[in-house]
């Protein structure tokens, strides 16, 4: 069945894209080859809504894979970005956008006391893998299954019963000989990051982990996981990576592996602190951060490191961050996750599991809870593909994977949950298992 969630310019637009971009697109997951079907394409954006090349308005579920905390075209941010344009776009040289914004997270986040800034979420993590390397002088990586950290090469490795010879990538064009430094764990299992510390004692650089991991859908952290993780490192004279490129201030204004107990070296942040531009930062400690160059030997630069446009976004953004707002967003997404699993229950499409931290939700067609990689590739992806489209069709934008996370933005009101229940009803009648009623 050719499933038709796109209006007629949308399509037109996307084989004009295919005869010019790879695949029609910049980024693989917006091809919809999770769902299937013809992308949607996006006109404009306007507080919790989205507004497509044929005329169509959606309730934002997305919100740019998260970095729209505030929703979409924020008046605040909008005016830093239009005010900071007028007076250049970019220096190739120092301004003082750069440090306020760097002060700004620094008092968010009091263990970063040098920070950096990028230009993306996937520069930020493999110049924190670096830095903690030269640190330490060591050159072994332990990642989680299933966390996605960025697309450099020693980030894009498989594992399994492999990984005691060596990882295995998961793109072509990575070298084995590069991954086989990347020792690859199951989330939430500290009795196998033990077993990894116990081979490779003195020569793993760091742990790098997704305080909440939000590329397997959203699978939170088990009690004590984290703290346990963070005493390992430690024993064994390794650092501790917080990839909080989803989860930075937007679970809370700073850093969100605190509010597991846990404790991190190096800092890695992106989206939110960019408010829709391009951007990523890492920091840590000072005696880390001060082996980068130009003081130390730890090489990393950028012609647009710390633009102007995306230093003044991100400053507004984090103007508009008290704790009233957060409580707020916190009500709203409790609701959403409540109004979820009412209607999936309503509407016999069980087996349904949702997992919520904050403003993220994963939405699993599965019976089974979903802790890991494994239990999260185990789900429905058929279900969710008929869920997806169910929703996009009447004007709800969800993720177009199965393994993505669900974003609520400070614009959505209850009033936005209330207009979108119909919508989302029909979804989950759509994706119930074959023989339900």
């Amino acid at each position: 069945m050719t499933v038709r969630s796109a209006g007629p310019r949308s399509r037109e637009l996307f084989r004009r894209a295919a005869k010019v971009l790879v695949g029609g697109v910049d980024s693989p997951v917006r091809s919809y080859r999770g769902v299937g079907g013809t992308p949607v394409f996006f006109a404009r954006g306007r507080g919790a809504y989205l507004y497509d090349v044929d005329g169509r308005r959606y309730l934002d579920l997305v919100n740019s894979w998260g970095a729209n905390l505030l929703g979409n075209a924020p008046g605040s941010v909008v005016r830093a970005v239009r005010r900071t344009a007028g007076l250049g776009l970019s220096f190739g040289a120092p301004s003082p956008l750069e440090h306020e914004l760097g002060e700004a997270i620094r008092a968010a986040v009091p263990e970063i006391e040098r920070i950096r800034f990028v230009s993306s979420g996937t520069e930020a993590t493999m110049s924190a893998i670096r830095l903690a390397r030269g640190f330490t002088g060591r050159a072994k990586l332990v990642k989680f299954a299933g966390g996605y950290h960025g697309h450099s090469d020693g980030l894009l490795a498989s594992a399994g019963s492999g990984v005691a010879t060596g990882s295995l990538p998961d793109s072509a064009g990575v070298p084995r000989s590069v991954v086989r430094e990347t020792i690859v764990s199951p989330y939430n299992r500290l009795d196998d990051l033990a077993t990894r510390f116990e081979r490779w004692p003195d020569e793993i650089a760091a742990v790098i982990v997704e305080p909440v991991a939000g590329n397997i859908g959203v699978v939170p952290p088990a009690p004590g996981f984290l703290p346990g993780l963070g005493r390992l490192a430690h024993r064994y004279g390794a650092l501790v990576i917080a990839d909080e490129v989803i989860t930075g201030f937007r679970l809370a204004r700073g850093a969100a592996i605190g509010r597991f107990g846990g404790r991190a070296d190096l800092f890695t942040f992106g989206k939110v602190i960019g408010g829709g531009l391009p951007i990523g930062a890492y920091g840590g400690r000072r005696e880390i951060m001060e082996h980068l160059a130009p003081l130390g030997d730890v090489y990393q630069a950028g012609t647009l490191a710390g633009n102007p446009l995306a230093m003044a976004a991100g400053r507004a953004v984090l103007d508009e961050l008290t704790p009233a707002r957060y409580a707020a967003l916190e009500r709203t997404s409790r609701a959403l996750g409540h109004r979820l699993q009412t209607l999936a229950a309503e509407e016999g499409a069980a087996p349904f599991r949702l997992n919520r931290v904050g403003s993220m939700l994963g939405l699993f067609f599965t019976d089974r809870p979903v802790t890991d990689e494994a239990s999260a590739r185990a789900a429905d992806r058929t279900r969710y593909a008929a869920f997806f489209h169910g929703a996009l069709s009447r004007g709800v934008a969800l993720p177009p994977s199965p393994l993505e996370t669900t974003f609520v933005s400070m614009a959505v009101t209850p009033s936005d949950l209330d207009r979108a229940t119909p919508a989302l009803r029909t979804a989950f009648r759509a994706s119930r298992p074959p023989g339900a009623r």
